[in-house]
């Protein structure tokens, strides 16, 4: 071992024999001056390695915060590093501390427990800035490093090395047990000031975890973790509709055990959860996963698993048609931005007929439209026309009776569709998809078009495994009254409100109605301001032939409003959603409720008081001078239908039996669930809905039998195709509801004049 010379140990504090700790020794350092007691290394030292070099400032602020937890250092004459020898084991290493400068060459000693400090206090000071966590962690462990280090240095595990005091120090942190068996003031006091330290360290860690834990929960929580379905439903957005639209994919899904709706909407998960539990109704196994995002950020559209999804439907916005439809577009835009690319077809409930071709334009044929307000609007007309089709309409959309399904059944190429149409008995073919036209779907063929090899048959049947081809049975071809169907009449038809989209509506009425009819428009909107908007909208109203616009202005919840109509002059009454309350379902289904109340009022004091069809109108309990009674009464003499946009408004107008309604959002929610199921379907409603091409229409039973003849319905579909049309159900006389695609279709029953037909027939 290297001595020293006299000058050196003068300015050497020699070892207490108390040992004092690392932490007294550095507190005996002089803090009157900048700079710490040099001492002075002798010539002729052996000094062991030596280090040069640059030192950033970060370094030698931590060596700087290293002489506080007692490392001693030293310089030499030139500048360069020098560590003093391990037999030294007191050696310190100075460091020029001046107020704007600090040295550049640092000296670090070369014991073991010297080196430990160094390295685990420069290592502290890198990473303890991230939180205040990792700070006092950090803090705690250089306290337990620093009495481990006293631990080797003062020999309180004397008779261990270096690595099993390392080892003996770590079960005292790991377990505050172990030092139990200490003897000895110095070794219990070192054991239990590690213990204490080590469950210090363990607490934070145990905080950190369960923080970590915590705010993992709470993304989970909040919907922003990422979905791992695959083969799913996605719904981008949030309406009212989303109720109905959940309850008939539940029910579609039901066939298959249930399947997976993922929901993306900017609402808080809890909410949505909340709302749809609200609900009530059973999904029959189907799980729905509800997330917090924008449909237009692609990292959300990510989340929610898009390039995985099997259908994708995008929801209206509720608020206005133009701000919605601008968002369905950006939707659209945003999942063609999908780099992984889309697996499935996008079904987009749109608000205006106009902005249809933009949206269609930008998705391509991936991208299948709903109209919202084209449909109710037609769906609306045709109910007026033909009262009871509503009814008829919510078995068809609704997976709850029977719906449209198309499949190929190689067997029956070569059959002709006559065959075709009596070979399901759970069935009724109502077309065919044909390959060899790009897989357009005919509705309503003609007898002699033969299937070809890959071409597919569309039904109306219960569900997609519940019908299959059966041989071709025994059907009769008798003698029937050959009923041609009864002239056009011009009627007269009043419309209570304003719809953004009316001008279609009087298009189809122009198309369907005989000459000389009226159309009757009563709202506030002022006459000009009429005239004005239909012809910007592209109306021609000199251009039409068959009906009469006859303009009155007042408001339809005024009752001497009302009043100044001849309310009881006209065949159909259509109570319009007010575009001024589309925002406000509630609002809106109020006035149209208020305003069916209103008109059926009146009607019951102009019309004379008549007493038909008792055991179908009469309702238990009311009196027949209840005011009930006389609003039923009027009803019998003109058509009311008003347009419903809440389910639940349903209940108020189906129990008082006073007007055939249309339920719009339920019933579009059913068209966007059954073209979701399958794109195909949209081509079929487009055709049935149009004022042109094939309809759903109600004749009465004396076009295909005489009064109690007994027949098959094989039979009377037979007959029909004489018509070139297809017979899809019937209601029976004194029945409420129709029954499509009834059961025991070979099995002969009497049948009434009285009895009408569901069919599907040309419209020309």
């Amino acid at each position: 071992m290297h001595k020293l010379d006299e000058k050196s140990m003068a300015n050497h504090s020699p070892r207490r024999s108390d040992r004092l700790s690392l932490f007294r020794r550095s507190k005996t350092l002089p803090r009157e001056t900048s700079s710490y007691r040099r001492f002075q290394i002798p010539e002729n030292f052996s000094a062991g390695r030596s280090y040069s070099g640059d030192i950033d400032s970060c370094d030698v602020r931590n060596q700087a915060v290293a002489l506080k937890s007692e490392a001693l250092y030293g310089c030499d004459d030139n500048g360069g590093v020098k560590a003093v020898s391990d037999g030294w084991e007191d050696g310190v290493v100075v460091v020029e501390e001046e107020a704007k400068a600090v040295a550049s060459q640092v000296l670090v000693t070369q014991s073991p427990s010297q080196r430990i400090t160094r390295w685990w206090t420069r290592f502290s000071l890198t990473h303890c800035g991230f939180a205040s966590e990792r700070c006092f962690v950090v803090i705690r462990s250089n306290f337990i490093v620093l009495a481990i280090r006293r631990v080797i240095k003062t020999g309180v595990f004397s008779d261990c090395s270096f690595g099993e005091a390392l080892w003996l120090s770590w079960t005292f942190v790991a377990d505050s047990g172990n030092h139990a068996d200490r003897v000895g003031v110095g070794p219990r006091i070192v054991s239990v000031t590690i213990s204490a330290g080590g469950m210090l360290i363990f607490a934070t860690m145990l905080g950190l975890i369960s923080d970590a834990i915590s705010k993992m929960v709470d993304s989970l929580r909040k919907g922003k973790s990422e979905v791992l379905e695959s083969n799913h439903i996605l719904i981008l957005g949030w309406s009212d509709k989303l109720g109905s639209l959940l309850k008939q994919l539940a029910i579609a899904n039901k066939s298959i055990g249930g399947g997976v709706v993922v929901v993306l909407a900017e609402r808080d998960k809890e909410e949505m959860e909340s709302d749809i539990a609200k609900l009530e109704f059973d999904l029959m196994g189907t799980t729905v996963i509800c997330r917090s995002g924008s449909p237009l950020m692609l990292a959300d559209l990510k989340k929610v698993s898009v390039s995985n999804a099997r259908a994708i439907i995008v929801l209206a916005a509720d608020e206005n048609a133009d701000q919605s439809d601008a968002r369905a577009l950006r939707v659209v835009l945003s999942l063609a931005g999908v780099k992984e690319g889309l697996k499935s077809h996008v079904v987009v409930e749109m608000c205006d007929l106009d902005n249809e071709p933009l949206v269609k334009l930008v998705g391509g044929e991936r991208i299948e439209t709903v109209v919202a307000h084209d449909v109710i609007g037609r769906l609306m007309i045709q109910c007026a026309l033909q009262p009871g089709l509503a009814q008829i309409w919510e078995d068809i959309l609704g997976f709850e009776n029977a719906e449209f399904y198309i499949k190929r059944w190689p067997q029956l190429d070569g059959f002709c569709f006559e065959d075709i149409l009596v070979s399901f008995p759970e069935a009724i073919p109502c077309g065919i998809k044909a390959a060899a036209d790009a897989g357009t779907i005919i509705l309503n063929p003609n007898d002699g078009y033969v299937l070809q090899e890959g071409d597919e048959i569309l039904v109306i049947a219960e569900d997609d495994d519940t019908y299959a081809p059966c041989p071709v049975p025994e059907v009769r071809r008798s003698h029937f009254p050959k009923t041609q169907d009864p002239p056009k009449y011009p009627e007269k038809i009043l419309f209570c409100g304003w719809r953004r989209d009316i001008d279609d509506m009087i298009k189809v009425l122009e198309a369907l109605l005989a000459p000389g009819s009226e159309l009757w428009m009563f709202n506030e909107v002022p006459e000009q301001e009429r005239e004005k908007k239909l012809t910007d909208a592209g109306l021609n109203i000199s251009k039409l032939a068959n009906i009469k616009l006859v303009h009155r202005q007042g408001n339809a919840v005024i009752r001497r409003h009302l009043e100044n109509l001849p309310l009881e002059t006209f065949d159909s009454i259509l109570i319009l959603a007010e575009q001024s309350l589309e925002d406000s379902i509630v609002h809106s289904d109020s006035r149209s409720l208020a305003t069916l109340l209103l008109i059926r009022d009146i009607q019951s004091k102009r019309l004379p008081c008549k007493d038909t069809k008792p055991n179908s109108l009469r309702i238990s309990g009311l009196s027949n001078s209840c005011w009930i009674r006389k609003m039923q009464q009027a009803s019998d003499k003109s058509i009311v239908i008003s347009e419903i946009l809440d389910s639940r408004t349903k209940n108020l107008v189906s129990v008082s039996r006073i007007s055939d309604y249309v339920l719009s959002n339920e019933l579009v929610s059913m068209a966007l669930a059954m073209v979701a199921e399958d794109k195909q379907i949209n081509r079929v409603l487009k055709e049935l809905f149009a004022e042109k091409g094939n309809e759903l229409c109600v004749k009465p039973a004396e076009f295909y039998l005489f009064d109690q003849e007994e027949l098959s319905f094989f039979d009377i579909m037979i007959r029909a195709r004489q018509r070139q049309e297809i017979v899809i159900g019937y209601r029976l006389a004194g029945m409420e509801h129709a029954i499509i695609n009834p059961p025991k279709k070979s099995e002969p029953r009497k049948w009434s004049l009285d009895d009408v037909f569901v069919v599907i027939a040309s419209s020309q």
